[in-house]
């Protein structure tokens, strides 16, 4: 049997405004091509990261109306905010998976702060409501952090990470980094990637040969298509990425696959 890899769809590119509608139909057309999970942050209606939900849970439940996706409510994203407020997200009965963030960073110029605190805080929040968090990590540290933080919370196994590269001042995205990286993962884990400003399908298809479990994509990291082509709809880029799934001989997960997979709970 093939093996199944995850696209983690993450839509929204940060700062620019949603349309609700367009978007709802963007990811119910992701979702058919073989896209599993949907990964938002919570921002207003003109795209800035905020802590009121009541633009996340709209925009969701425009989402759920037209397809059976994987909610992932994103902990994450560089502001003013506290860990308390950037948690607010969990409160919304249908998330199912959390990004959880591995530590502190320099990010494309600013500091991205994620105490030891603040990820055991985000780690205790979401296991409470029985939600499964995917920890993104940036650099190789934050992968002992994150193991120092399941002897003080203890996480549900296997541990999903989303090793993200191409950020100025993070991992980037060649092939010494990602075996590095890699190589640090806990035998014990599963683990997938994130190719930010990602310029080609290389990495990707790198990632998955070395036995990715997910795989992000979407215009919070990239539109881009081929060389100076940019996709106009986020299905544009998932249905490139399915198409090199396939010629790897491997399958995409639908949403209940993806549950079973990550072992998410049936929806309260």
């Amino acid at each position: 049997m093939a093996r199944k890899i995850i696209i983690s769809l993450a839509p929204v590119k940060a700062g620019t405004p949603v349309d609700r509608a367009a978007l709802a139909a963007d990811v119910e057309k992701c979702v058919a091509l073989g896209a599993g999970m949907c990964h938002l942050h919570c921002r207003r209606p003109d795209g800035a990261l905020t802590p009121d939900t009541t633009e996340f849970v709209a925009t969701f439940e425009d989402i759920l109306a037209r397809t059976d996706v994987v909610v992932q409510a994103s902990t994450g994203g560089i502001s003013d905010m506290t860990i308390e407020e950037r948690c607010r997200p969990l409160d919304y009965c249908r998330v199912e998976s959390s990004s959880l963030n591995g530590g502190t960073t320099n990010l494309n110029g600013s500091v991205y702060v994620n105490t030891d605190a603040d990820i055991d805080y985000c780690a205790r929040r979401s296991y409470e409501r029985d939600i499964i968090p995917e920890v993104e990590v940036f650099d190789i540290g934050m992968i002992y952090n994150v193991e120092r933080s399941a002897q003080a919370q203890p996480y549900r196994r296997p541990i999903f990470y989303n090793l993200v590269f191409g950020h100025k001042g993070g991992m980037q995205p060649d092939m010494t980094c990602l075996q590095a990286f890699r190589s640090a993962v806990p035998a014990d884990a599963r683990w997938g990637v994130t190719h930010y400003g990602r310029d080609n399908w290389d990495f990707l298809a790198g990632a998955m040969a070395m036995g990715a479990s997910i795989v992000r994509i979407g215009f919070e990291d990239s539109a881009w298509l081929a060389p100076g082509v940019y996709a106009e709809h986020n299905w544009q880029v998932v249905e490139r990425l399915v198409q090199l799934i396939h010629a790897m001989g491997l399958e995409t997960a639908a949403p209940d696959e993806v549950r079973e997979i990550m072992g998410i709970p049936p929806r309260r």
